[in-house]
């Protein structure tokens, strides 16, 4: 089976690499194309994946090209983690949004809609192409922000693109651990849009077992999210957030925390790539042992800002390993071989959640088989969740609009009605300086 990964001169593309090497049942990938704009970082990750597979059997064959549809001609698969504006795109976000005084994170506020509305154009004709090029793939998306990018495509795939995120996985897992759970025979009922959602519950042998959490301060102050949210704040929702919804309930001290920083985590990471794929350039350098370097370095400075300002201390060392390969491994081995599974996923609605349409993209726990993802029936969302998950994905149809008319009001309109956002001043200021800034969104008139 052929996996074509866009975005494949991507840093994190050896950790899906290193987990298809990890595969060895019937019907795993055999083929692996990378897919890029920079030959540069195709030759570099190449490199990397090369030494990856050194005395794995049958590790799957890599090629790599800079021609999209060379690419995705016969993919079984597609694999999209496209960053358009490359990490230069991604520090001027921040620094835009942040000397307006709001936030500039890459998906959420400001920063995520100036993403969504530069990657849109971009999903949408690569979504065009996999209907022309490679009708019965599946697309997985892991390109942000993940819960927009995937509805933007899925008007044009239906239902065979599926948006992941490891987000909800890490925080299952961490509840599951700091309950004395093993987070393989828990159930997360989890809910919401993508990096907006809440833990309600998490049932082993059918019992439900956050109430056992949420009743202790001490095991609420044992893991990440009781330390950034505070015990007292969980209490209080009866859920557990998604780490990102730090920016929602502490969205000032966050702002601020970035404000004093030295570097922004795009400029942190765009300098910090920049070196790697230096070294990695060298023939006499271990290109894996450089990768190994360079991600546990920015594993462990993941959201530094909103863990400093909440006082929450270092990361855990079982939270460095990543895991949405994990999840993109598990999505396509139930696909592939009908071995049904479990998994957290950004899907369209259905009738999931009664407040949204249909077609409203949401991440929710699915059942995976041969036919694809379907969404489980989930309880109500309480008033406030309600309140924003609508808000937000109202900001989000609008960042659709824009993209598919052009349209500059209805971008202002986007950043106005965010809730992050509160001013329609400063969203037309936002939206003169994303499009001077950015030759992507010269298409806003």
């Amino acid at each position: 089976m052929k996996l074509t990964i866009l975005g494949g001169g991507g840093f994190r593309v050896p950790l899906v690499y290193g987990a298809l090497l990890a595969d060895h049942g019937e019907g795993r990938v055999t083929e692996v194309v990378l897919h890029d704009l920079d030959d540069r970082r195709l030759r570099a990750v190449s490199r990397v994946l090369a030494e990856q597979a050194e005395g794995v059997p049958d590790a799957p064959v890599v090629s790599a090209t800079t021609d999209l549809d060379e690419a995705l001609r016969g993919a079984g698969f597609v694999f999209s983690a496209i960053r358009v504006g490359g990490l230069r795109g991604r520090a001027e976000d921040e620094r835009i949004a942040l000397a307006a005084g709001v936030l500039g994170q890459e998906t959420v506020g400001a920063g995520g809609i100036a993403y969504g509305l530069r990657t849109v154009p971009v999903a949408v004709d690569i979504a065009r192409r996999v209907a022309r090029l490679a009708p019965d793939a599946w697309v997985i998306n892991f390109t942000n922000p993940a819960g927009l990018v995937t509805e933007a495509m899925a008007r044009h795939l239906g239902d065979r693109v599926i948006g992941i995120c490891d987000s909800p996985v890490g925080l299952g897992r961490r509840i599951a651990r700091v309950l004395g759970a093993d987070p393989k025979h828990a159930f997360v009922d989890y809910v919401g849009l993508n990096h907006l959602g809440w833990v309600r519950a998490l049932r082993v042998a059918g019992r439900d077992e956050l109430p056992r959490l949420l009743g202790d301060p001490a095991l609420l102050g044992s893991f990440e999210e009781g330390r950034l949210f505070g015990a007292d704040w969980l209490r209080s929702l009866g859920a557990i957030p998604n780490e990102y919804l730090h920016y929602y309930y502490f969205n000032r001290e966050t702002v601020r925390a970035y404000q004093r920083a030295e570097r922004t985590r795009g400029a942190f990471l765009r300098d910090q790539q920049a070196r790697f794929y230096a070294e990695a350039a060298d023939p006499g350098v271990s290109a894996l042992r450089a990768w190994d370097r360079t991600r546990a370095e920015r594993e462990a400075t993941y959201m530094a800002e909103n863990r400093e300002s909440a006082g929450a201390g270092e990361r855990e060392e079982e939270d460095l390993s990543g895991g949405y390969e994990k999840v993109a491994l598990a999505l396509m081995r139930a696909i592939a071989r009908d071995e049904r599974a479990t998994l957290i996923l950004n899907v369209r609605n259905r009738s999931t959640l009664h407040v949204l349409d249909a077609d409203a993209v949401v991440e929710v726990p699915c059942l995976v088989d041969a036919g694809g993802a379907h969404p489980l029936a989930a309880d109500p969302l309480p008033g406030h969740a309600t309140g924003l998950v609508c808000a937000v994905k109202d900001v989000e149809r609008q960042v659709l609009s824009a993209a598919e008319s052009g349209s500059r009001a209805t971008a202002v309109k986007a950043f106005a009605l965010h809730p992050l956002v509160d001013s329609v001043n400063i969203a037309r200021r936002l939206v003169e300086e994303y499009a001077a800034a950015h030759p992507g969104l010269g298409y806003l008139k």
